[in-house]
This record gives C-alpha cells, structure tokens and sequence, in this order.
C-alpha cells in the first residue's frame, strides 16, 4: 500500500511541477516552437515517467530533481530572451532554403535538409517544383515556409526583445544604418524596443513600458 502512496504522491507532484512551469514560463510547452520548449517537454516527461515507479528514489530525491530542473529550465529561458547569442545558439533562426527559384544547397546541407526532405516539405504544401518558389525558409521549429511569385513576402520581426535580426533586414534589403535613422525618427532606441515590425514599407514598434 504504501509503495502505491508514494507513486500517488511522486504523480501529484509531478503535475504540479507542470502547471508551475506552465504559470512561470508561459504555456509554450503545450504547443513547442522553439528546441528548448521541446526539451523542456521531453525531460519533464522522462523525469516524472522515469522515477515515480523507481521505489530506490524517495520522494524528497524526487522532487528535488524537479525543482533543479525547473530552476535549469528557467535560467535557459532567461538567457534566451537576453542573450543574442545564446538565443541563437538554443533556436537558431529562419534560414532561406530557396531564393528566386534556386535552391540554396550550401544552406540545406548545413542544416542536414536532404533533396528529399526538401521535395517531400514542399509538396506537402502542393508545391512540386522549385522554380515556382520565390522564397521558401525554414523556420526554428522544423517547417518551411513557402512564398511562391505573386504572393506578398512574409513579415518577420526586425527587432525581438531588444535585438536586431540582421537576416531579416538582409530579407528586404536595408541595413542597420537605416534602421537607426528610422528608429531616430520614432525617439526610439533598439534596447527598449520589445517588438520592431516592417509592415507595407513601415516600421511599427511596440515598446518596453
């Protein structure tokens, strides 16, 4: 009986952990967009599935596991929106994998994207041949996105978090040069700028209380 209390009682608090990380970090774990959202899932997972029939770890092992994991989780995630370079090392950034046509090889195979997975993505979207494509990029998750001729470009943020996205300004064509004389003309700096968007040939900001 007892070893079926200690399981009840690992079970109980295995979900709190859950819906305190949820409350804490926001609820991109129920539907992951970045690695880190996915690992956050499959750990957790692994953590509470592992141990709660595992009668050699007591409770107290148990739930100290899952408050360093929480705490790890939390400082990664801190990192992430804070540090440029630690947020693209965790999710990286959308990589165009198509250009007018033409299929960037250098980029496929530095992200391990073979000419099947490339053909089988895009037809999954009714695309079946590459020349009709202006652009297709491959996003943090794992999906592509694809702009075929005719159809307006997609808007990615310039700024997040207070940080420039140089492939986006590359994407349509202007510099950092540029942005500051636009973010000069709004009395805005790049550092409280929370979220920068070029939108029918407009900078729109929203900004950091």
């Amino acid at each position: 009986m007892k070893e079926y209390l200690d399981i009840g009682i690992k079970l109980a608090i295995g979900i709190i952990t859950l819906i305190f990380q949820m409350n804490l970090l926001g609820k991109a774990n129920l539907a992951p967009t970045s690695p880190l959202d996915q690992l956050q899932n499959f750990v957790l997972g692994g953590i509470i599935g592992g141990m709660i029939y595992n009668a050699q770890i007591s409770i107290l092992q148990y739930f100290l596991v899952l408050v360093m994991w929480t705490f790890l989780v939390t400082l990664f995630k801190y990192l992430k929106e804070n540090v440029a370079l630690v947020k693209k090392m965790i999710d990286g950034y959308p990589t165009t994998l198509i250009k007018n046509g033409k299929v960037l090889v250098d980029e496929c195979t530095k992200h391990g994207i073979s000419a099947t997975d490339l053909m089988f993505k895009l037809r999954t979207s009714n695309v079946y041949e590459t020349r009709s494509v202006k652009r297709a990029i491959y996003e943090q998750n794992g999906q592509l996105t694809i702009i075929l001729y005719g159809e307006e470009n997609v808007k990615y943020p310039i700024i997040t978090n207070g940080y420039i996205n140089q492939e986006v300004l590359e994407m349509i064509e202007r510099d950092e040069s540029w942005l500051f004389n636009e973010l000069n003309k709004q009395e805005a700096e790049v550092q409280n700028v929370y979220l920068g968007e070029w939108v029918n040939g407009e900078l729109i900001l929203s900004l950091y209380d």
